[in-house]
């Protein structure tokens, strides 16, 4: 009884096989594109603190280069880990162009003097540029 019993073809089972192996390489190949490109992606975004706060009555002024091949859109501005709702952006649409494009963020805070704060400028997509500063005398 069992010597009647009949096995898939030898053709049918290559066929399987390779069908099973070209879809595994279409899911790798789909997976390693997608994790690629979402890296290249932050990693063309490079905040940089241009020059020293401007620190003013009422405000604080941080200019911020972006040296990546991206532009940057900026989301969030933290001082001391708070998100910071009163900012204002020049230019006003918050990118931040690519190959040294410069944006300058005022926010008003009211400081203390030969206080040291820390800063967090946090992009949409990409590291956010973190630094920190004292305040100056009075």
């Amino acid at each position: 009884m069992l010597k009647s019993k009949e096995g898939i073809s030898p053709i049918l089972a290559t066929l399987l096989l390779i069908v099973i192996a070209v879809a595994a390489v279409i899911v790798t190949y789909a997976w390693v594109m997608t994790f690629t490109s979402s890296q290249s992606e932050q990693a063309g975004i490079i905040l940089r603190k241009d020059a020293d706060c401007l620190w003013k009555t009422g405000n604080v002024t941080v200019y911020v280069r972006n040296t990546g091949i991206s532009d940057a859109e900026i989301n969030t501005v933290y001082i001391n880990e708070a998100p910071q709702t009163t900012v204002t952006h020049d230019p006003p649409s918050k990118i931040v162009a690519k190959d040294g494009g410069l944006i300058t963020i005022t926010i008003t805070f009211s400081w203390t003097p030969n206080t040291e704060y820390r800063f967090q400028i946090s992009p949409k997509v990409g590291e956010p540029l973190r630094f920190t500063e004292s305040s100056p005398s009075p």
